[in-house]
């Protein structure tokens, strides 16, 4: 069984971070055709990030097997492609190696194959549905995934009512990562940068044969994006694993 683990568990934790870049479709003929906040989400100015540099705080838990990890890793994409750096970690060696790496070093190649446009918000990959207004004041729109795939959300996203920005996505992947992991649940939120839209955080629930519930976050402080800077993270430790890939 940890072999299948050690599989479909980076898979899919690559599939929920992945789509956390995918953007909304930008103008489109078709959005007349929907509500409102509909129109506004899909024909809102929605850059893509030309360059980024991100320390990233992840963390695991296995409830079952009481393990833990932790992991800062410093990310960052150019037109050169993505990269990584680890610079301090912590917990369980297995987790460390069997998810937190094997997930940069999936994101890595998927970036390459310019898979996350298969993940992108658009009319092309999902039909939506106007929830109406939340408690929390956000707008609703339903994602129903027009296919099967590894990198789709079925579930509902959350938008300013003002202006249709995309604040919040909830729901599970539609296509389950193997026999050992039946349900993957995740929560994203984004906040603008320099204008481009970017995630802050990300926490992703998954429901595994015999393991139980394992729990996967990650934080994004950022330290540029597309030239503008802002801040200086720093990691949780100052003792550095010197990988880099």
């Amino acid at each position: 069984m940890l072999r299948g683990l050690s599989r479909s568990l980076p898979i899919a934790l690559v599939a929920a971070s992945l789509v956390i870049h995918a953007r909304a479709a930008g103008p489109t003929t078709n959005a007349s055709a929907g509500t409102p906040i509909l129109q506004r989400f899909l024909t809102i100015d929605d850059p893509d990030p030309t360059t980024f540099r991100v320390l990233r705080h992840i963390d695991a838990q296995s409830e079952r097997f009481a393990k833990s990890a932790w992991m800062d890793v410093w990310t960052e994409a150019d037109r050169a492609g993505f990269r990584y750096r680890i610079v301090a970690e912590g917990g369980s060696e297995y987790i460390r190696s069997k998810v937190f790496r094997a997930s940069l070093e999936t994101e890595r190649k998927m970036w390459a194959d310019g898979v996350p446009a298969r993940a992108a918000l658009t009319p092309a990959n999902y039909v939506f549905g106007d929830a109406g207004a939340q408690p929390d004041g956000l707008a609703s729109l339903t994602l129903t995934p027009r296919r099967k795939d590894d990198l789709l959300i079925d579930g509902s996203i959350f938008l300013n009512p003002h202006d249709g920005d995309l604040v919040r996505l909830e729901g599970r992947l539609v296509k389950a990562p193997s026999f050992w992991m039946r349900r993957v649940e995740i929560v994203r939120r984004y906040r603008r940068f320099a204008g481009v839209r970017m995630p802050v955080a990300l926490e992703s629930v998954a429901h595994i044969l015999i393991a139980g519930t394992s729990t996967f976050r990650v934080t994004y402080d950022y330290e540029t994006v597309n030239g503008h800077s802002f801040g200086s993270p720093q990691p949780r430790s100052q003792w550095a694993d010197a990988s880099s890939h």
